[in-house]
């Protein structure tokens, strides 16, 4: 077993992720999403894109850890 973390992993280290702006757009977009689809009485989906807000704070912000980049 290799310790550390859940099995599952997003992908949460990408470069992609690096600029703090695309890390508040992903969870932006995914939070109001939700807070839309609850506004017209979907709960379900709101259910699910709140979630996923949630899961991306927590990757995005909380456990995020910058990418090293090679310089040589």
């Amino acid at each position: 077993m290799q310790g550390k973390g859940p099995p599952v992993k997003f992908g949460f280290d990408h470069p992609m992720f690096k600029p703090l702006w695309v890390r508040i757009a992903v969870v932006a977009v995914a939070g109001l999403w939700g807070l839309f689809e609850l506004s017209t009485g979907a709960y379900l989906w709101a259910l699910i894109f709140l979630a996923l807000a949630g899961v991306a704070f927590h990757g995005l912000f909380i456990a995020y850890e910058p990418p090293e980049t090679d310089r040589d």
